[in-house]
């Protein structure tokens, strides 16, 4: 499989901001082999994986084809019993945890909040990185935290308790804390869980927000392949443990892969001007 290609971008993009790809940071995964403790075998193995600096990757396939876990590891929450995770080079488990979190956003599926914390509270705890100790909170902090609040569109949400919120909002909470740590990767393991199509939207347009005008580099995981064609740069599709495809959408959406990975008889328009468009017919038999 040939690895994507990144090119470098110094022109205005669609919105007339600059396109920051060059000072952007990029992640890999080499000779991997990922597993748990209650596991007696590998749950993923790859040779190599990679993030391009500026470009948002999405990581399709069926539940329990390993992308939450690869994720993980490549966010340093999980180690890997074999090979390594380089951040522009650098060997991730050698960094400093703080120093990780200043480059380095991760929105876990899993997430829980102390009962009484504001949205607002919660916001500011994605500024930890970026303050010592017993620091202040800075005019930074706040201008980070006014803009994270207002691109997860939960202003109007910003005294509630957390544990009053629906779990969509909890959801979108979650994010604009992420979003106020301010890193040159982010990484979201299935951020439109819970959310209506409106929301999801709204999450997916705000990733491509970050990455077009600030250059972020994006890894997330979507259980909506369409989705992830219409908005990702490249595709990382997985299949038991093992990457089955990577590059461009228009390349790996194909209904081959829909009907080897996915298990769906579909058609494929890949001329459309939003990325390649699936039509599922029927669920093929296992």
């Amino acid at each position: 499989m040939a690895e994507p290609q990144t090119i470098a971008d110094d022109s205005a993009d669609e919105s007339g901001h600059p396109n920051k790809v060059d000072a952007a940071s990029e992640l890999v995964g080499e000779d991997l082999a990922i597993g748990y403790p209650t596991s007696t075998d590998p749950v993923v193995e790859c040779e190599r994986v990679v993030l391009p600096a500026g470009e948002v990757t999405a990581l399709v396939g069926p539940n329990g084809s390993g992308k939450s876990t690869l994720l993980k590891s490549m966010a340093n929450q999980l180690a890997p019993e074999r090979g390594r995770i380089l951040l522009d080079g650098n060997q991730i488990q050698s960094m400093e945890s703080k120093q990780l979190a200043q480059q380095l956003g991760l929105l876990s599926q899993e997430n829980s909040s102390p009962g009484g914390l504001t949205v607002e509270d919660l916001v500011f705890h994605g500024r930890y990185p970026h303050r010592g100790f017993f620091e202040a909170v800075s005019e930074s902090d706040r201008e980070a935290v006014e803009r994270a609040i207002a691109l997860a569109g939960v202003g109007h949400l910003r005294d509630e308790e957390m544990s009053n919120l629906s779990g969509g909002q909890k959801q979108l909470a979650w994010i604009a804390m992420v979003l106020a740590q301010d890193t040159d990767i982010l990484l979201l393991d299935e951020p439109t869980t819970y959310l209506d199509l409106h929301h999801q939207l709204r999450v997916m347009e705000v990733v491509r927000t970050l990455n077009r005008e600030e250059g972020v580099t994006v890894g997330i995981v979507l259980h909506d392949i369409g989705q992830a064609a219409r908005f990702a740069d490249n595709l990382v599709a997985m299949k038991e443990g093992e990457l089955y495809d990577w590059g461009p959408p228009i390349d790996v959406v194909t209904e081959g892969l829909l009907a080897d990975v996915f298990r769906v008889d579909a058609d494929v328009d890949s001329r459309s001007s939003t990325g390649p468009h699936i039509a599922p017919h029927r669920a093929i038999e296992e």
